[in-house]
């Protein structure tokens, strides 16, 4: 199985929503909360395109936001990605 690795704000709610869905259907992951790094922010929106929290990886894949997990979970797609 893939890692799962996530880039949050403490104070983001879809961060929180993120974590919460993640721990409900039983997967861990990493956390990196990144609110007080402002630069760690600006890297990852240079890399990925990404402006909003949180940033979901697969492995080293960006797989989007709180609702792009969202969807991937709602559609059966997320345990196809995360599978070795």
């Amino acid at each position: 199985m893939k890692d799962i690795t996530l880039y949050t704000w403490h104070s983001c709610p879809f961060c929180r929503r993120a974590k919460k869905l993640l721990n409900d259907n039983g997967y861990e992951f990493t956390e990196y909360d990144i609110e007080g790094t402002p630069e760690k922010k600006e890297e990852l929106t240079k890399q990925y395109g990404q402006h909003t929290v949180p940033y979901v990886f697969i492995g080293d894949e960006l797989i989007g936001g709180c609702s792009d997990l969202e969807e991937l979970m709602g559609n059966n797609k997320f345990e196809e990605i995360i599978r070795d």
